[in-house]
């Protein structure tokens, strides 16, 4: 029988009378080691040759036996010496003056320690370390992709490299075969000449010997001698032929030539993953874009099959609302699994949605005008004008309500800030009084984390940002490029690096700038088809909704 095991199964056994015992009813001498039932106790109590400290067994060994008085029990715990101590050990000189307090008390402030320690590593220090682990899986991994595109590089520009030499190979060639023919011309030429005259001068060997031997006195005194020409020797051919002159094969040159790798660089920081207590403020740490973003999971939605998909805002890690072109904003989870569903008041199509610091969904209302936020189930019309329409919308760090309006001409457009009901700023014009905006309908809105101001205006192809005052800091309309696309952006996030990100809806591509609009880099390795709306969870994980597929994308782009 092992007691410390499954005790609560086993049925123990009395040691004095050796009768069996529910452990649910046995009790424990903590000094002793016996087991007990209950008529034994007083027999056991007693035996005065030793301290007892009886027990229920459910609480057995929960008594300190003192190290230097064996038979006496701890109920003292010196604080200096950091031991449990008995009443004998307190009137020794070792303990005199030493702080001791009781037992009991030292256990419930150690329980109290123990209890606050598993609750921050369960629930910080366990899941940060998770975290560490799936960033260390995920920078393997951007390795790997890091290193297959580099692979292919230096594999094309080899390739690259063996077609010029091999051009150049085929016209040094080319260059040797010409420069034959040139001059076999010239020789077949004088051949051609020389073998002629041979042929003559045979001639005339046969043609002397005929008239030497000829009394034909007519003949013989019409000979013309032609030794006179023929003693005109052809030109003599001397021709330098050509020669390879190679150049010695300088190695370090091939590989200044070919190119190089950029050095490896790893930093360790020696207090890179220390964190803060709990509920100690702590602002974001660096976090570098890996090397290739990667699609942690596609959620599948019903928008693909009933309506088209627009806007996401994420309630909290798991769960995310959507909305589209019906009158249903839809609560999904990461599975795909629908949670929740609301429909609009007025029954029309949402123009936009947001979720509140507070979590909760507000929602723009483009043919009634209003702004409407639901709390516990009701819906509630915070903001209704007149004259002016409302479109995409976003919830301030201060809680404040941006909205995107547009006046019922289709001629101007304005950013409104508001607290509750009440407007608190307009922001419309630059400093020479020029609209801001375009008067499409689709623009979309997001705050940074500098309070910057930032608008997808897809009509203008830009980005424009303000800071909280509302004036133009920066329009961005795309990378520097001379072979630039038409940019298309439409939806707009931003993270706790205060880059922004939007959604290039007809480049099927996200650009992501830094909080002074230079492009970073485009997330375009998703097989996004049409990326409208954008979000981010508290660990900066884009969410990417696909209008027409009703997919919504989970990304990582930061370590």
């Amino acid at each position: 029988m092992d007691p410390v095991g499954n005790w609560a199964q086993d049925v123990l056994r009395c040691d004095l009378c050796e009768t069996p015992v529910p452990s649910t009813e046995c009790l424990y001498c903590d000094i002793c080691d016996n087991y007990l039932c209950s008529p034994c106790v007083g027999k056991h109590l007693s035996d005065e040759s030793t301290e007892h400290k009886v027990v229920p067994f459910k609480k057995r060994r929960s008594t300190t036996k003192c190290q230097k008085h064996s038979s006496k029990v701890c109920e003292l715990f010196c604080e200096l010496c950091g031991i449990p101590i008995c009443n004998q050990c307190v009137s020794s000189k070792v303990h005199k003056g030493h702080d001791v307090v009781d037992m009991v008390e030292t256990l419930d402030s150690q329980r109290t320690i123990m209890q606050r320690d598993l609750q921050e590593l369960e629930k910080f220090i366990f899941p940060k370390y998770q975290e560490i682990a799936y960033n260390i899986t995920v920078q393997k991994e951007d390795l790997n992709g890091n290193s297959q595109i580099l692979m292919k590089a230096i594999e094309k520009h080899g390739e690259d490299l063996h077609k010029e030499i091999d051009i150049m190979i085929k016209k040094q060639k080319a260059n040797v075969a010409e420069m034959d023919s040139k001059y076999l011309i010239v020789l077949n030429k004088q051949e051609n000449e020389v073998k002629r005259t041979i042929s003559e001068i045979k001639q005339n060997f046969a043609d002397l010997k005929k008239l030497l031997n000829s009394n034909d006195i007519s003949r013989v005194s019409a000979y013309i001698s032609r030794n006179a020409e023929f003693r005109r020797l052809p030109p003599k051919l001397t021709a330098t032929l050509p020669s390879f002159i190679h150049q010695e094969i300088n190695k370090e040159h091939i590989y200044q030539l070919f190119g190089s790798l950029s050095a490896l660089s790893i930093k360790s920081e020696e207090h890179g993953y220390t964190m803060e207590s709990p509920g100690a403020e702590s602002s974001p740490s660096d976090r570098p874009l890996i090397g290739v973003p990667r699609i942690v999971t596609n959620i599948n939605t019903d928008f693909g099959n009933s309506s088209s998909l627009q806007s996401v805002s994420c309630l909290n890690d798991d769960e995310i609302w959507m909305c589209g072109s019906s009158n249903l904003m839809r609560l999904y989870n990461l599975q795909g699994e629908l949670v929740k569903s609301v429909t609009t008041k007025s029954g029309n199509t949402p123009w936009d949605i947001a979720v509140t610091r507070s979590g909760d969904l507000v929602y723009t209302d483009n043919s009634d005008r209003t702004v409407n936020i639901v709390k516990n189930a009701q819906i509630q019309t915070v903001i209704k004008l007149q004259g002016w329409k409302l479109y995409s919308v976003c919830s301030t760090s201060s809680g404040d309500l941006l909205v995107v309006t547009g006046s019922d001409d289709g001629k101007q457009s304005k950013v409104v800030r508001y607290s509750g009901s009440e407007e608190k700023q307009s922001i419309q014009f630059n400093d020479k009084g020029q609209p801001l905006y375009s008067s499409s309908v689709f623009k979309y809105i997001a705050e940074n984390g500098n309070l910057d101001i930032c608008v997808a205006d897809n009509e203008a192809r830009a980005v424009v940002v303000v800071n909280e005052a509302g004036t133009l800091r920066f329009r961005y309309t795309g990378p520097p490029s001379t072979t630039q696309r038409l940019f298309f952006p439409r939806g707009i996030t931003t993270d706790s690096q205060s880059q922004i990100l939007t959604a290039d809806y007809m480049n099927q591509r996200i650009h992501i700038l830094d909080q002074e609009g230079h492009f970073l880099r485009y997330i375009d390795n998703s097989d996004l088809m049409e990326p409208w709306g954008l979000c981010l969870d508290t660990r900066d994980n884009l969410f990417v909704a696909e209008n027409d597929t009703g997919i919504v994308k989970k990304i990582q782009y930061l370590m």
